[in-house]
């Protein structure tokens, strides 16, 4: 293969982000790079600072500019501001890591969709983003020379939804990142100090958002106080998606709100630390494409409680708990199954470190590699 120019799109990636898609992208496109040394890669970095880990002689950084949080922006990206830049640098194909490609340009695409909750989550999202998702996607898709997604599960969902052409979609597949490691004891108590004075806390990870269903996790921890008397506590670790959306503001007339301990965002090997101290991971989203929160749980040898029927499930198989996520009082029960049954506990944790061993980068870097070689060998279609 001759070599190329590979530009990235990662202008909608954020710093907060990092307990959400963000390491998962970060760690693909490092190694992609590192792994392909006479290949270029240049990454649009729509926010100073979100790839500045990132780094390698093949590897060019554009600050490009926000391009905001309204779909007139993001129109303005799309349309006009991306296809000058790949233009301007030449570049022989495009890796769009947000799931959505330019209409506006004849370079070759491969794009990277790690979720579809916007069609499954209506309420959450303002008319004219519901409006461009339509129609951006869509047509994305037929642009698309090639299609990497995150699960089997996440490619049915879009055949279903799209009809996408027959061997467009590759399935690369999640992996846990390499921060997350079972902590010993002295370590667990440490954590558990300074976030929880000293007690034992369920954990959710992610952003603060609508369609992940934290208000039933609210309910079901609310459920659990009441049935069992505890002195536990929830961490939630995340950011709020849209700053003002709502969910802190929920806290304040929640029961249970001195119970509750909000850590903002936090770096990742901090992330690792409050994933292995845990005493069980929840994590009530019922749409959810990408397995790396769950696969990160088990590696660090700590039970999870996850939604049914989501790519997780898929992740997970026999080494979760499973609720509904429709159903507060399923997941409160999940969560006082672990609290009773420490040998259950124990069996769900050695078959997730089996599980979480199964998935690996160097497999899923080298599966989206053949999907961007795949693309460059063709062309964009109309």
């Amino acid at each position: 293969m001759h070599p190329m120019k590979i530009a990235v799109d990662t202008a909608f990636l954020r710093a907060e982000q990092q307990a959400a898609y963000g390491p998962f992208r970060y760690e693909l496109l490092q190694r992609l790079a590192r792994n392909h040394p006479g290949h270029e890669f240049i990454f649009f970095a729509g926010h100073t600072g979100t790839l500045s880990g990132l780094s390698g002689p093949n590897i060019i950084i554009v600050h490009s500019g926000s391009p905001g949080r309204h779909p007139l922006h993001w129109k303005w990206w799309y349309d006009v501001k991306l296809p000058s830049l790949l233009k301007k640098y030449r570049a022989d194909v495009l890796l769009a890591c947000n799931g959505i490609g330019s209409l506006r340009t004849w370079v070759p695409q491969c794009l990277l969709v790690t979720d579809l909750s916007f069609l499954h989550s209506p309420s959450v999202t303002g008319r004219l983003q519901r409006f461009f998702y339509r129609r951006y996607m869509t047509r994305s898709l037929q642009r698309a020379a090639a299609i990497a997604v995150v699960s089997g599960f996440l490619e049915k969902e879009m055949n279903a939804a799209y009809k996408v052409t027959p061997g467009k979609i590759t399935v690369i597949h999640s992996a846990a990142g390499e921060v997350a490691r079972p902590l010993d004891e002295a370590e667990k108590e440490a954590v558990k100090e300074q976030y929880t004075g000293g007690l034992n806390y369920f954990l959710y990870t992610g952003l603060l958002h609508p369609h992940k269903n934290l208000l039933h996790l609210l309910r079901a921890f609310s459920a659990f106080k009441k049935r069992q008397q505890s002195n536990w506590k929830l961490v939630i670790a995340g950011t709020e998606y849209w700053p003002g959306n709502g969910f802190t503001r929920s806290l304040r007339t929640y029961k249970y709100r001195d119970d509750v301990v909000l850590t903002g965002f936090v770096s990742e090997p901090e992330l690792a630390r409050l994933i292995g101290a845990a005493y069980a991971w929840v994590y009530p989203s019922p749409q959810e494409g990408l397995a790396m929160p769950v696969l990160d749980a088990m590696q660090a040898a700590i039970p999870v409680i996850i939604s049914a029927g989501s790519a997780l499930e898929e992740a997970a198989g026999d080494a979760a708990l499973y609720a509904n996520p429709a159903n507060h009082q399923d997941i409160a029960e999940q969560m006082m199954r672990l609290y009773k049954d420490e040998s259950l506990r124990r069996m769900l944790i050695a078959k997730g470190q089996q599980r979480a061993a199964l998935y690996s980068y160097d497999h899923t870097t080298l599966l989206l590699w053949q999907a961007l070689a795949a693309c460059s060998a063709g062309s964009a279609g109309a």
